[in-house]
């Protein structure tokens, strides 16, 4: 009988539909910026709302440079002593073929870099909510720029790219747990650290000035993060992505109910603002397990979520550090809870056999988890402190005091968010003339 032959696996062909699905994908994250502005700009004072909504924008800008440039290469290029990345043909996207393919996938290098993109975008961005009134715009352009190069770029590395230590430690991060959540909440903590306290915190009301903006931004996450989830897994081909957007919907859900149940119980009222940050608590946590547990799992995690960050956001106030829209409490706290929980729930029938503690698993998953937080949070904090530190001494990080309490608008972009003057009729336009002249006349007479 003739030796059997064994044909080689077939190299993989570019798919029209994974590309499209992960191009779509690409512009639903690329949404979630914006979102992110209105989130964070209906939850400060009337003063702040232009400042908050360009300090995510901005990153669009600033970002995006840095990731043509230099950053994807950093990020994704090949391992060097697991640490860091480089692949010099990538610098400024040079050398890439149109059908080149990134490795193992349908899809070509150019579509999973824009998907990266996008990530390097929102992930500073989403400092910016624990900074609120009162930091200079040209220091946070400069500070998100340099901590984009030396701590989001490396940490993306060891947490995605392969070689990255972590990544080859087995730490699961199936859409950016550590990468992005952990990463931005321990950074916004060293920056506060540094830059200190609201003028008036504990003191004067900051409450938000438009809670429908707060909603309709938390909506814009929510729908955007289906693409920042599902896209995660690169294509469609084996259900895990599916798996992974029915686990986003499933968690935010249920960390929305019990951020609004807590909250009933502990100050009798369900609000919208709870709901708005119940969801998006609930969001941070599925994102780096949603793709290991089953849909019984993602209800817990989004369950537990919601009950710690509504918890945790108080926790400024006991130790008294001003985290403005607490982006310590939900995504720092939230990331936490979502990758330590894989080490639990993982269910070993989604992106990987990897069991948890409840599925028999022991606690293997757990530590390695602990590994990747821990490293990711004490990394971020003491570089992004060290930052902060260093443009504080040089150029200054804060506006003037009294630009802070007139408005850092005004002060930074010469424009107010709402202008009132000019609504026809009111009472600063035609009602305050119309009364000038009756007086005029009073005096004729």
């Amino acid at each position: 009988m003739a030796p059997a032959i064994t044909l080689a696996a077939e190299a993989p062909k570019l798919s029209a539909a994974n590309t499209g699905f992960m191009l779509i994908a690409s512009a639903l994250v690329l949404i979630m910026t914006p979102g992110l502005a209105f989130f964070y700009g209906g939850m400060v004072r009337v003063k702040s709302t232009l400042n908050m909504l360009m300090m995510s924008f901005i990153s669009m800008g600033i970002i995006t440079i840095l990731w043509v440039l230099y950053g994807f290469s950093l990020a994704f290029g090949a391992d060097k002593g697991s640490f860091i990345g480089w692949t010099s043909d990538w610098v400024g996207l040079s050398n890439i073929g149109l059908t080149e393919l990134w490795p193992g996938y349908t899809i070509p290098i150019f579509v999973f870099m824009v998907f990266q993109l996008m990530f390097a975008i929102i992930t500073p961005a989403l400092i910016s909510g624990a900074l609120a009134d009162r930091v200079k715009f040209t220091a946070w352009s400069l500070f998100i720029a340099l901590w984009a190069t030396v701590v989001y770029f490396p940490v993306a590395h060891w947490v995605w790219g392969t070689g990255g230590w972590a990544f080859d430690l087995g730490v699961i991060d199936f859409a950016g747990g550590t990468a992005v959540h952990i990463n931005a909440g321990a950074a916004a903590l060293g920056v506060i650290l540094v830059i200190g306290k609201r003028v008036g915190f504990k003191k004067d009301p900051m409450r938000p000035h438009s809670l429908p903006l707060v909603m309709l931004g938390s909506g814009l996450l929510w729908f955007g993060w289906f693409g920042f989830n599902a896209g995660s897994w690169l294509g469609n081909d084996d259900g895990v992505g599916a798996l992974m957007f029915v686990n986003t919907q499933i968690a935010t859900a249920a960390a929305m109910l019990a951020w609004l149940i807590y909250e009933k119980i502990r100050h009798g009222a369900f609000t919208t603002l709870g709901a708005a940050s119940g969801a998006v608590a609930g969001l941070v946590a599925i994102t780096p397990s949603g793709g290991a547990v089953s849909p019984l799992g993602a209800i817990a995690v989004g369950a537990i979520a919601g009950v710690v960050c509504a918890m945790a956001v108080g926790l400024k106030y006991k130790f008294g550090y001003d985290d403005s829209l607490d982006v310590v409490g939900v995504h720092l706290v939230g990331g936490v809870i979502g990758s330590l929980l894989i080490g639990f729930f993982a269910s070993g029938k989604g992106q990987s056999t990897v069991e948890g503690l409840f599925y028999g698993g022991g606690l293997t998953q757990f530590w390695k988890q602990c590994a990747g937080v821990f490293a990711v949070l004490g990394y971020s904090l003491v570089v992004s402190a060290i930052l902060a530190f260093i443009i504080d001494k040089t150029m200054g990080m804060r506006v003037t005091e009294d630009e802070e309490i007139a408005g850092i608008d005004q002060a930074e972009h010469a424009e107010t968010a709402y202008d009132f003057s000019g609504a026809g009729g009111g009472i600063v336009g035609g009602s305050v003339s119309a009364l000038a002249g009756t007086e005029s006349k009073k005096v004729d007479a």
